[in-house]
């Protein structure tokens, strides 16, 4: 049996649309989803109180009603929820660790002052060792197609495998996108660079259609110049050395925050 699909659940009305994205995807893959609600509960010594008045039991209701409304909407799946005494960010990374993927939930673009990425998502994101797929509570089923982002100067293997497979398994086309192609790295040699990168996985996946983009705009934004019309986003995150403070990329940081479909996120070596 396969790892599951771990999907982060909250109170708040971003969990509901990353635990269904979760869903299709763990149907797509005939994985298990596994719900994560981090909780710290009240110590021994609290009070009983009413249900009405008792976190704890709120917190179990959250997990309890969620799975039912999953087990209704997408028949087959098979899932299971965990209510995890620790606090969120340490939570979900050892949940991701153990899973095929993580999945988390974001503001809607539409909310008042925009999209924000929060702490939990960011140290998550940024130190997670397998790959997290951010969810705008926005976001709706757009086509099959994939783009992915190639950068010609780090490794691109994870990033590639996963957006190849991901393609395949939707039955959508693939773009590779390498945007900041200026300098030595313009025109002829920087599309050597891009086909060489992509040969062996069109070689493997030989019936994907794959569209190569160069562009000299800045990487943020010639990678969201690309992205609109899919239905998925994949980044690479180079591997950095262990920091307080979280540290993404502008590439990334600007897909979080403003791509027009989920995003994964997989770390590279």
């Amino acid at each position: 049996m396969g790892a599951p699909i771990a999907v982060g659940v909250d109170g708040f009305a971003e969990s509901p649309p990353a635990a269904h994205w979760a869903a299709r995807e763990a149907l797509l893959r005939d994985l298990r989803l596994r719900l994560i609600h981090a909780w710290n509960p009240p110590s021994p010594e609290a009070p009983t109180l009413p249900h009405e008045d008792d976190l704890n039991y709120w917190a179990q209701r959250l997990l309890t009603d969620l799975v039912g409304e999953l087990r209704d909407t997408h028949p087959g799946l098979r899932v299971s929820a965990e209510l995890v005494p620790r606090e969120t960010v340490p939570a979900l990374l050892d949940a991701a660790r153990d899973a095929e993927m993580l999945v988390l939930g974001s503001r809607g673009r539409g909310t008042p002052g925009g999209f924000l990425l929060g702490s939990t998502g960011r140290h998550v994101l940024a130190h997670g060792e397998r790959p997290v797929v951010m969810v705008h509570a926005d976001d709706r089923p757009l086509t099959a197609d994939v783009t992915v982002g190639v950068c010609l100067r780090g490794a691109n293997e994870e990033t590639l495998r996963f957006a190849f497979d991901a393609a395949a398994r939707r039955g959508g086309a693939l773009r590779a996108v390498h945007a900041g192609a200026g300098g030595p790295e313009s025109g002829e040699a920087a599309a050597d660079a891009l086909d060489a990168a992509l040969r062996p996985w069109r070689e493997k996946y030989p019936g994907i259609p794959v569209a190569e983009a160069l562009t000299s705009e800045r990487p943020a934004l010639g990678v969201m110049h690309t992205a609109p019309g899919s239905g998925l986003l994949v980044l690479g995150r180079a591997e950095t050395e262990p920091d307080p403070v979280p540290r993404l990329g502008p590439v990334i940081q600007a897909a979080v925050h403003h791509a027009p479909c989920p995003v994964v996120v997989v770390p590279c070596g």
